[in-house]
């Protein structure tokens, strides 16, 4: 007994493994067979080191696991998938096999030959699109018929995301067929999304209004990301760029929602209509957009967290219902639109659990849900111009009537108005007659107040110059005090004109060559010999060439020195011009000097000039 229970318990694997014992039987009754992955004998390489080789001599046993989910997928292992076939003796037909899913990184093919050995063929997204056995978006091979009864078909699948392994098995001509509607259906559809966006980018350029710019984005995205999920992307778009297959979905998606935000609260006019949903869809694009610059600069994992778009697409949703229920009533048609793309990802993720039977009708429902959200977004844009029409010619008639009203109560004032304006002009010419006799008055009085100013500015022009002559003269009766002196040469300017007219008052002759022809020189007062080129300053030769202190002082210094001998002693003259007393003695002495050597007459230069002051 307990040998026989051994025996039966190494046989359970072989009779309970239906993988190991039904086949699928291929004859000419039938045009297609889809299996999917939980009825398909898998056999899962955790440690991605098993060979074909190792597959066929140690005869690893493949099994079916009928309760398989996609969450179950193993993104680091590798999935070896054996195709059962039982080809029948009476088959003439040529039978194709194929993979739906185009996303699948790498599918190693191992086709069995009549010598019985196996021949591989390597395709994938992550290489070139020339690889693939047939241009077609799905990875498909021809079976060989010639070789009857049993054979077994392996595959090798390795994908960095979910790989919905989906094996179809077909004959050539429903191939054929149903390819040539596939494309059909493709171009329709894509052309939809051509000639919407073409639409509304016309209108844009017409009346532009960014929303419609926002939703010709959107649209693009929603071409763009159906070409990824369809792999017509891969085939027409970039098909010898296969590293851009890795992050075009995740990137078109991300445009997707980005410009579905954006159009949502424009169209919504959210600022207004829901301010705090308003702040959401803005803080919610900004997330989006972190998460995406993220996933595609530092770890492309996260573009395939893709149930994350639910929630931008949910704020989106009940944004509009809000709105709608407020009475925002161009929000009708959006409302349905994102109805139906619920609908459509709701189909989309039924599939993805095998909740519901796989079929073309099913597969393409999202598709279908875009196709018709577009065009009932842009129903909901032509009725968002009608309602605002319809409220812009009401607005109108209200501005018309009111406007009428305004005419009739115009005319009434106006006739009021013109009453008292008659009352009011006579009143006016009486008192501007008033008013002119007034200004002829004040205009006699004007003028005469204007002569007796010109007298009064006259006399006081006189007294100037009198007090200034009376301050010169007794510049030279020695009588002066500092204050009085500050008065006649009060800054370093009125100095150097005082020299300039004393120094040349008689006429130039160069220092140099004694021309009488000059120009302007570089300094103030200065003058430039044009025969010589000579620059004189003016006061060059004088007792005031090259002092170190101002110009005032100098004069101040000179003034006591030759006009008020004896008055000052060195320190009050010092302590009164706020010079060093060593500055004020060696300034006086180069006087004295000069004063000496011009024989008692002090002169502005070192020859026999006009006198500043008396003689000692």
């Amino acid at each position: 007994m307990t040998r026989l229970a051994a025996i039966l318990f190494l046989a359970l694997p072989v009779i309970f493994n239906p993988s190991e014992r039904e086949r699928v039987f291929i004859d000419d009754s039938a045009k297609e067979i889809i299996l999917p992955i939980n009825e398909l004998p898998i056999l899962i390489d955790s440690t991605g080191r098993l060979t074909f080789r190792d597959i066929l001599e140690r005869q690893y046993k493949f099994s079916v696991d009928p309760g398989f989910k996609p969450k179950d997928y193993c993104i680091a292992c590798n999935y070896w998938v054996k195709v059962p076939l039982l080809i029948g003796r009476d088959t003439k037909k040529e039978w194709m096999l194929e993979f739906y899913d185009q996303t699948i990184d790498s599918i190693t093919a191992y086709f069995p030959e009549i010598n019985g050995d196996y021949y591989t063929e390597n395709v994938g997204d992550f290489l070139p699109f020339n690889n693939k056995p047939f241009a077609h978006k799905n990875f498909g091979w021809i079976i060989d018929t010639n070789l009857k009864g049993q054979q077994n078909i392996y595959f090798k699948v390795k994908s960095h995301s979910y790989a919905d392994i989906r094996v179809a098995i077909r004959t050539v001509n429903t191939f054929i067929y149903y390819s040539l509607n596939e494309y059909f259906l493709f171009g329709i559809f894509y052309g939809m999304i051509f000639i919407i966006t073409l639409y509304n980018l016309l209108i844009y350029f017409a009346i532009r209004e960014t929303k419609y710019l926002y939703y010709t984005f959107y649209i693009l995205s929603v071409g763009v990301y159906a070409m990824c999920v369809d792999g017509i992307a891969y085939q027409y778009l970039w098909p010898n760029w296969p590293q851009w297959n890795q992050v075009a979905y995740g990137a078109a998606l991300y445009s997707l929602i980005f410009w579905a935000l954006l159009f949502s609260k424009k169209f919504l006019n959210t600022a207004e209509t829901a301010p705090l949903l308003d702040k959401l869809i803005i803080g919610a694009a900004v997330i989006r957009s972190l998460i995406f610059i993220y996933a595609m600069f530092f770890d492309q994992g996260w573009f395939e967290y893709r149930n994350l778009e639910i929630l931008p697409l949910t704020l989106v949703f009940y944004t509009s219902i809000y709105v709608l229920m407020k009475g925002y009533k161009p929000a009708r048609f959006f409302v349905l639109a994102y109805g139906i793309l619920f609908i459509g990802f709701l189909i989309k993720a039924l599939i993805a659990l095998s909740l519901i039977p796989f079929t073309i009708l099913t597969y393409y429902t999202l598709n279908l849900c875009f196709l018709l959200e577009m065009l009932f977004l842009t129903f909901a844009l032509s009725d968002r111009v009608r309602i605002l029409k319809a409220n812009k010619d009401l607005a109108l008639l209200e501005i018309i009537q009111q406007q009428e009203e305004n005419v009739s109560l115009k005319n009434k004032v106006n006739k009021e108005l013109e009453e008292k304006i008659r009352e009011r002009t006579q009143e006016l010419l009486e008192k501007s007659q008033s008013l002119e006799e007034t200004n002829k008055k004040l205009l006699e009085k004007t003028e005469e107040v204007d002569r007796m100013n010109v007298l009064l500015d006259k006399d006081n022009w006189k007294l100037k110059n009198n007090v200034r002559e009376v301050l010169k003269d007794r510049l030279f009766n020695k009588d002066l005090t500092l204050e009085q002196f500050n008065n006649i040469f009060p800054n370093q300017h009125t100095c150097l004109k005082y020299l300039h007219d004393h120094k040349w008052g008689d006429g130039y002759a160069c220092y140099k060559c004694n021309n009488d022809k000059y120009s302007a020189g570089q300094t103030k007062f200065s003058r430039r010999c044009s025969r010589c080129g000579y620059d004189e300053s003016v006061t060059c030769n004088t007792v005031f060439h090259h002092i170190r202190f101002p110009l005032t002082k100098a004069f101040y210094v000179l003034y006591a020195t030759i006009n008020q001998p004896g008055s000052f002693t060195l320190d009050e003259l010092s302590n009164a011009l706020d010079l060093r007393r060593d500055t004020v003695w060696k300034f006086r002495q180069k006087i004295k000097q000069l004063n000496t050597r011009t024989k008692g007459a002090v002169s502005v230069t070192f020859g026999p000039k006009i006198n500043i002051g008396a003689a000692n």
